[in-house]
This record gives structure tokens, C-alpha cells and sequence, in this order.
């Protein structure tokens, strides 16, 4: 894409969802980070459906800690890899305890040291609570940034510093959840939604249908 079809890109993606936010369901930072590390090779509905009960008996880490590894485990088995997700959530609720009493810093590099937590969780926290503009690249943003021509790229990390140096700065706070909803609802792996798509124009992929039609909502559920 040209930096102009970029503006209008974005442009279009924020008039129609100006105050776009994660999916997950959270009261408090600590359930965020806890529920997005839950959600890698997840669902946000699966994330959802297990968190409703497990933060009903732990909604903070000294209660996660105390509810310990099986109990974790007892909650969110619906979700893929959830032994080695309820050692990692015990694990990094002892470890937020010890450290910061259990608060969740505004610091990447004490994140990524947290277990489960990689560049991508870290960078939806800093993004949803602290309002960095950065980006967490999942498959739908990595997708979507390849199809489109917006910002290609062969692994994550390129495509994330791909759109970091490419999406104006006036965009790059929210840019994150329009993508992601974007790639969730509309420009899905299979039979993408290009008649729904509101940059449908402005899209680059060789193999889009012609045409398109308005919509009202860049997240608007088939």
C-alpha cells in the first residue's frame, strides 16, 4: 500500500469503531495479563467462557497462588495447552507477589520475564493498559498485514516493525485491535468477508473478488 492508501485505510477502520478494545474480559490489570496468556493458540471466547469461573475464586495473584497450579488447571481445561498454561499462570502470580506485591509495572522487559509471557502478551498489556502505541503481531494481524499489501512480511517480528514504521502515529494506539478485529471478523483465513470489507479498495491481494458493499461495523459477526 501507498503511504495514502495507509492513511485511508486506517482512516475508514477508526470512523467506524473509534474506541476499539481487546475482546477478553478483565476488571483489573492483573486479570489481563493473566487472561492473555491464556489466550495463545486460544480463542478469546474459550479465554472467556474459563475466566468467568477462575476469577470468580482468584481475581488477583495472592488468591491465584492460593487456588495453586491444579486448581488453575480445574478451570481452564477447556482451553488448548492448559497444563502448561496453569503452571505458568501459578508461576507468574508467585512471581508478581515477590516482586511488585502482585501489581502489574509498566516495564517490557520485567514482562517478558514473566513466565508465559512473551513480546506479543507483553505488548497487548502495554498497549491495552498503558496506552503504548505498539502492536501485538497474532495470526490475524500477521494475515492481514501480508494479504492486504499493508505491511508484508515472512515472521512476526518483521511485520510488526513493518506497521510500527508504516501506520501514521495518529493510528498507532488503536491499530492493534482494528487489525485484529479486522482479520477476526472480516479478513478471515478462509473465505474472507470481501464483500463486507470496508477497505476492500484499498486492498491489495490479487485475489479479492470485485466489488464491495458499505458496512457499519469492521467487526460485524457472519
Amino acid at each position: 500500500m501507498t503511504p495514502q492508501e495507509i492513511e485511508a485505510f486506517f482512516e475508514r477502520l477508526a470512523a467506524l469503531d473509534p474506541h476499539p478494545t481487546t475482546e477478553l474480559e478483565y476488571t483489573t490489570p492483573f486479570q489481563l495479563l493473566a487472561a492473555v496468556v491464556l489466550s495463545a493458540q486460544a480463542t478469546d471466547k474459550s479465554v472467556n467462557e474459563a475466566t468467568r469461573t477462575l476469577f470468580a475464586v482468584a481475581p488477583d495473584a495472592r488468591a491465584m497462588v492460593a487456588l495453586g497450579e491444579a486448581g488453575i488447571a480445574q478451570h481452564i481445561r477447556r482451553i488448548g495447552l492448559y497444563r502448561s498454561k496453569a503452571k505458568h499462570l501459578y508461576e507468574l502470580s508467585r512471581r508478581l507477589l515477590e516482586t511488585t506485591g502482585g501489581e502489574i509495572p509498566d516495564d517490557r522487559a520485567f514482562l517478558e520475564s514473566l513466565p508465559g509471557v512473551g513480546r506479543k502478551t507483553a505488548n497487548v498489556v502495554l498497549n491495552t493498559l498503558f496506552g503504548h502505541p505498539v502492536i501485538a503481531v497474532d495470526t490475524h494481524i500477521f494475515r492481514v498485514a501480508n494479504r492486504t499489501g499493508l505491511a508484508p512480511g515472512k515472521t512476526v517480528r518483521a511485520v510488526e516493525e513493518a506497521l510500527t514504521a508504516r501506520i501514521p502515529p495518529r493510528f498507532r494506539r488503536h491499530a492493534h485491535h482494528w487489525l485484529i478485529l479486522l482479520g477476526r471478523y472480516t479478513c478471515t483465513a478462509r473465505a474472507p468477508r470481501c464483500d463486507a470489507c470496508p477497505v476492500h479498495d484499498l486492498c491489495h491481494w490479487p485475489h479479492k473478488p470485485p466489488g464491495t458493499r458499505e458496512t457499519n461495523d469492521v467487526h460485524a459477526q457472519p
